[in-house]
């Protein structure tokens, strides 16, 4: 789906980098990705790609550099401030209310979205945008047979199904899934990227993952990462071709994902 044209990316990283004590994690990092595309952060073992998700949320400050959503600087600003201005992140472990039901879930996720603050849950039942936006929801993670059933009694892949529905509830253009398919089966693997895809239709993606099939299957561009930079952000096809990349990472893992037919 191509993108809306805008003045500013929806994501944009300058210059960015991070130190934890005398170890320089990132190290001029530059990166911009434009709304509506999907980008794949892939990279070796500490390349430092979950450090460049924690300076995207918040959850990190940078030693220098900015991090800019849609053209407004946002490093330095708390992970929910972030969040309200339109960025929302899933973690690599699971991140969701285990003893609320799927559907009190989803209807957690979308309140501050639609403008309820701090809601006590007896009053909650009231709210039909917001019960209506959560059945919405869970229509589209196809969860809505598991409606009652608490989030803890979930299999592992309708969890991180669930926590994506959450992600995408609070309404954000950017969503950034920290290896979404981690855990999963081959069969739950392939139809976890039909969900993402389904559910991320005009928003702007970055994941990090390590499965090359899935890279390829769901990226529009691949962002490759190592020793905390961006060496190379092309298109899945180019990065295939590219002979720095695999030098610095990819090697068989391409032949691997070229024989399967990724």
């Amino acid at each position: 789906m191509s993108a809306t044209p805008q003045h500013s990316p929806a994501l944009e990283l300058r210059d960015l980098r991070k130190s934890f004590g005398k170890s320089e994690i990132i190290r001029g990092a530059n990166l911009a990705v434009q709304p509506g595309e999907r980008v794949a952060i892939i990279g070796p073992n500490g390349a430092g790609k979950s450090t460049l998700f924690n300076l995207i949320s918040g959850r990190f400050e940078p030693s220098s550099g900015d991090v800019l959503l849609n053209g407004q600087r946002i490093n330095g600003k708390k992970p929910f401030e972030i969040n309200r201005m339109g960025l929302s992140r899933s973690f690599q472990i699971t991140n969701i209310f285990p003893k609320l039901s799927v559907f009190e879930n989803l209807r957690c996720g979308v309140l501050w979205s639609l403008g309820y603050k701090y809601t006590f849950l007896k009053f909650l039942v009231n709210l039909h945008d917001a019960n209506h936006r959560a059945e919405e929801l869970m229509a589209m993670i196809k969860l809505d047979k598991k409606r009652d059933v608490l989030a803890m009694n979930l299999t592992y892949a309708e969890q991180r199904a669930l926590e994506i529905g959450v992600t995408i509830g609070g309404g954000a253009n950017v969503i950034l899934l920290d290896e979404p398919t981690a855990g999963m089966s081959k069969s739950e693997t392939g139809r976890f990227v039909g969900l993402i895809k389904e559910v991320t239709v005009g928003k702007t993606l970055l994941t990090v993952e390590h499965d090359m099939g899935v890279v390829f299957g769901l990226a529009d561009k691949i962002a490759v990462v190592v020793y905390g930079e961006v060496i190379a952000f092309d298109t899945p096809e180019a990065v295939r071709a590219n002979p720095r990349v695999q030098e610095a990472y990819l090697g068989s893992a391409v032949a691997d994902a070229q024989a399967g037919g990724h």
